[in-house]
Parts: structure tokens; sequence; C-alpha cells
């Protein structure tokens, strides 16, 4: 297989997709994920769309609306974050009262999907893709709460779950890059940068085509490269804060150790009936910590 030179997913939908001709290929990923054709309207303002003397390996947050008038946020997280969970309710709760302007029925509420890539271990779970939604169960009866007809005849919807926000978390580092599916292809991509010549997934072939570093201008290919170099440079701090960490485990592992050897050896002579004097000599111990064992 060709050498190839693609940029990274998260630094394409970040800074690619003002130019509509790249939405094919983030259609086609959500269309594989959502198994459902989606069409991107246009891509609506959102914090990872600035660009800051920050910006070196923060989150990618990108807010689209698709042909149905749903919302759907792309965040990609590549730095460990244990309160994650939280920052995807309050992400999906942010763009609910944004988008419904003052005076509006409830029923205008958007749908909204939420779509979590990270790079880091998210919860606990052996899978790598995860679905959340929000059904309802009789705590007597253990029915489950569907819409009345009158409801499904308004809203156009059978489950209530069909109102409510939708999760989806791929943990991309627990991909064992065995591409079983359509989906499984994108995560591919999404874990190793490269797309193999018989992956046949929704718009692979277009990122193939349009996400190449070559295609970038010379201004933009400097701050893609800066971009993998803060990725780099944020992985060996990483494993050097881990070593650390480690390393001082052990230490404090030895001291302990030590210290425990010295206390054994003074309460053994203590109960032989030894000079304190003596064992405050041979252990470096006072006089206190003797008298305590």
């Amino acid at each position: 297989m060709k050498k190839q030179n693609l940029i990274r997913f998260d630094w394409a939908i970040k800074r690619l997709l003002r130019n509509k001709a790249n939405f094919v290929v983030l259609e086609g990923f959500l269309t594989e994920l959502l198994s459902e054709k989606v069409t991107i309207e246009n891509v609506l303002e959102s914090e990872g769309n600035q660009q800051t003397a920050n910006d070196k390996f923060n989150r990618v947050d990108v807010l689209v609306k698709n042909s149905k008038g749903e919302l759907v946020i792309i965040e990609i997280q590549n730095e460990n974050e244990f309160d994650y969970f939280h920052r995807m309710s309050y992400g999906v709760s942010k763009a609910l009262t944004e988008y419904l302007s003052l005076g509006e029925k409830y029923q205008n509420l958007k749908k909204i999907y939420s779509v979590n890539i990270v790079y880091f271990d998210l919860g606990q779970g052996e899978d790598y893709v995860y679905h959340g939604k929000t059904n309802f169960y009789g705590i007597n009866k253990n029915d489950k709460l569907v819409l009345s007809p009158k409801q499904k005849e308004i809203f156009k919807k059978q489950e209530p779950s069909e109102i409510f926000p939708e999760y989806y978390v791929i943990k991309v580092n627990q991909f064992n890059d065995i591409a079983k599916d359509n989906l499984d292809q994108w995560i591919y991509y999404l874990k190793n940068n490269e797309i193999r010549d018989d992956f046949t997934a929704q718009g692979i072939d277009k990122a193939r085509e349009l996400w190449q570093v070559d295609n970038l201008s010379d201004k933009e290919q400097k701050k893609y490269l800066k971009h993998l170099d803060n990725l780099h440079y944020k992985a060996s701090m990483e494993w050097t804060l881990k070593i650390e960490a480690e390393d001082r485990v052990e230490k404090r592992g030895i001291k302990k150790g030590i210290e425990q050897g010295i206390e054994n050896t003074a309460r053994n002579l203590k109960s032989n009936g030894v000079d304190i004097e003596i064992i405050i000599k041979s252990t470096g111990l006072t006089k206190e910590e003797i008298e305590k064992l």
C-alpha cells in the first residue's frame, strides 16, 4: 500500500469544515455511526472553531446541523479527564437551551446527538463503542413507557428516546485494529491515521482523497506539523510523569521497608533486655520511639 500522509481526523474537522466540499467526509462517518443517512446542512459556531494561543492539544468541539434540523456535537478529547461524562452532559444541555428561542414551545427542542471520540480510558468497560439513550421502565411492572398515539401523530416519533439526546462514546485506544465493519474502518483511521485500500465505508474514500497533508497550504502545513509536535510532547510528558510517579512509589516502598526493619530490630533488642542506650546507637531511633514499641 502506498505510504499515506493523511491529516488527523481532529485537525481536519476543526480546520477544514469551513469548506463544504469536506462535508461529505464527516457525513460518511456520521452515517456509519448513527446507522442512517446523514446530510450536513451547516457547521455552527463552537468553542473548537476558535483558534487561540492555548490551542495545543485541547479538545475539538464541532457542532453541526443536519438536514432534519437535528444537532450533532462531535467532540474529540486527547487528554485524560475524570469528569468528562459531566462535560458531555453540560455540552448537550447548553446546546438544548441555546437553540431554543425565547418563547418557543418545548416541542421545538432540537434532537441532539453527542459524539465523543476519546483517546484515553474513559470509565471502565471492555468495548470501544458505546451508545446511550433515554428509555423509561416501570418500577413495579417493568413495562416500557412509550408515546401515546396522539403524540406519535404530532411528533412523528415512536418512543421518548427519539426526543431525548443520544450519546456515543468511541474509546479509540481500546480498538484492536481489526476492522469487522464499516464503522470499524473509520475507527481504524481515527487510531492509526491510515485508510487501507480495501476500506469501503461511507465517505472514507473522500477522506483519503481530500484530507491529504499535501492539500494544505504551506502556512496550514506548518500549523499542522506544530500540532503533531504538541501531541508528541504531550505523550512524552505523560510518560515522564508516569515514570516519575512509579519511581516515587518504589522509593517510598523501599524507605518504608527499611523503617519497618529498623523497628523490628529495635523491638527484638528491647524484648531481649538490651540497654536502651545501645538500642538507640544501633538503630538511630529516639528514646521515645523505642518506648512506644
